[in-house]
């Protein structure tokens, strides 16, 4: 059964740091872990794609869209057309101004949120994939100070809080691949215990 694992961000080096492109840090995490190099990746479908066997055998085809954020859905309805893969078997990571940061909730289907990543995916294929949302908080000032916040780097404070966000939503990735919807939302949706 194959998979679509699709971290959010947008292209370039100008947003590399950005909270926006929380998802295609994650997705760097991932590969990190699985030993993917950053030359296993090929521009296909508006995007970079490689694929990975997972552990447990699922055969994993891993998207960063490169058509910025607002037609994410376009890389993501491709890919699963020509490898056939079926909406509840997507899953995308993403950055979710309403989780303070370094929180984590997992979820299937549901509305977009005002995420411009997910109304483009939703538009495409479907609300009905799952979701790994990674917070980052919301911005002080309200409304108008969202797209600032978004597409702002993360502070000094919380570059030391991004280790522990990015190895925990990695973490839920795997889970959602090995163990399936009902274990990571019960291990992944509350807070973890301090050791």
């Amino acid at each position: 059964m194959a998979w679509l694992l699709a971290g959010l961000g947008n292209p370039g080096p100008d947003y590399k740091n950005d909270r926006h492109n929380l998802g295609f840090m994650v997705l760097d995490e991932l590969c990190r872990r699985l030993g993917v190099a950053a030359s296993a990746f090929r521009a296909r479908f508006g995007g970079e794609v490689a694929s990975v066997d997972w552990p447990g055998g699922q055969r994993v085809y891993l998207l960063k869209p490169m058509e910025f954020m607002n037609v994410s859905g376009q890389a993501v309805q491709r890919t699963c057309a020509f490898y056939q893969i079926e909406p509840q078997n997507v899953i995308v990571v993403h950055d979710e101004i309403d989780l303070p940061l370094g929180k984590l909730r997992v979820k299937s289907g549901g509305g977009h949120g005002g995420h411009n990543g997910l109304r483009s995916i939703s538009q495409t294929i479907g609300p009905d994939y799952l979701r790994v949302r990674c917070g980052i908080g919301k911005p002080v000032g309200g409304k108008e100070k969202v797209t600032g916040h978004v597409l702002g780097g993360f502070s000094k404070a919380e570059q030391g809080e991004l280790p522990f966000l990015l190895g925990r939503a990695a973490d839920a990735v795997d889970a959602l691949l090995q163990r399936g919807l009902t274990f990571t939302m019960n291990e992944f949706n509350k807070d973890p215990v301090p050791t």
